[in-house]
């Protein structure tokens, strides 16, 4: 396991990579928002082999980090923007990784071509139009292996005041964007009538910034014949074991209950 000094040395190696100055204070920012702490507690949930998904991947700069750190994990990084995808590239090539791909793809109308092992998404469905979130969703549910995991981090419509200070930021990063921020009301249904077993919670932070994540496992069909034992826990084993490490409050739900 790496030591807290080494994964903060994966981040300025990864800072470092980028050629443009402006993606390097982009990068900085970024990783202050989401510092390790939250890395830490996306980390916990992901595989640690396995093909993961990178959805709106950017820059590249969480897939470089998590690939750095988990080595045996492959991790396949998708993002419109040809230009963010070259740079990414360009990073993984400096980083000297070969256990991460990136390519061009829209999450507007996302296709996965082979099985996968996970996938996450961070801050990413609050910028794409409603009617193209299920059909992500749905995409990732139809190739994601039993009991493996979805994660899905985003912005929370409350408190205003919060809402209020990321919206602004979101609008200074592009001001054309339109943006859309999603209530958990919304989204455990969405994501339970997928087929996924939802854990969500809040993750507080000293800067004013509602961020939420979803931990969405997906359900093991019905067996009615004797089967081999589950390779993976689900979301809701690994919080019912105590080892997740969580950062705020949290809900659970199976099937539409809560608790």
């Amino acid at each position: 396991m790496s030591t807290e000094s080494s994964r903060k040395q994966i981040v300025r190696d990864i800072v470092r990579s980028y050629d443009d100055p402006i993606v390097r204070f982009y990068s900085t920012i970024r990783f202050l928002i989401l510092r390790q702490r939250f890395l830490d507690e996306i980390g916990q949930y992901m595989p640690r082999s396995g093909l993961v998904m990178d959805v709106g991947c950017g820059f590249g700069l969480f897939s470089l980090y998590f690939a750095s750190l988990y080595p045996e994990l492959r991790i396949h990084g998708v993002d419109f923007n040809a230009r963010r995808i070259e740079m990414a590239r360009n990073a993984a090539r400096k980083l000297g990784l070969d256990n991460v791909r990136y390519d061009v793809g829209d999450a507007r109308d996302f296709a996965c071509s082979e099985p996968i092992d996970g996938a996450y998404m961070l801050d990413l469905i609050h910028h794409i139009p409603p009617h193209a979130v299920r059909p992500l969703f749905g995409e990732i549910a139809k190739k994601l292996a039993p009991d493996c995991r979805l994660i899905v981090k985003d912005i929370e419509p409350s408190p205003f005041y919060k809402l209020a200070f990321t919206w602004l930021l979101d609008k200074v990063m592009d001001f054309r964007a339109p943006v859309r921020y999603w209530a958990p009301s919304e989204i455990r249904p969405l994501l339970e009538s997928l087929d996924f077993e939802v854990y969500k919670h809040s993750m507080l932070d000293y800067l004013p910034y509602p961020h939420v994540i979803y931990v969405a496992a997906k359900c093991r069909a019905r067996q009615t014949t004797p089967g081999p034992p589950a390779a993976r826990r689900s979301a809701d084993e690994l919080i019912d074991s105590g080892s997740p490490r969580r950062v705020g409050r949290g809900t659970k739900t199976h099937a539409g209950k809560s608790k």
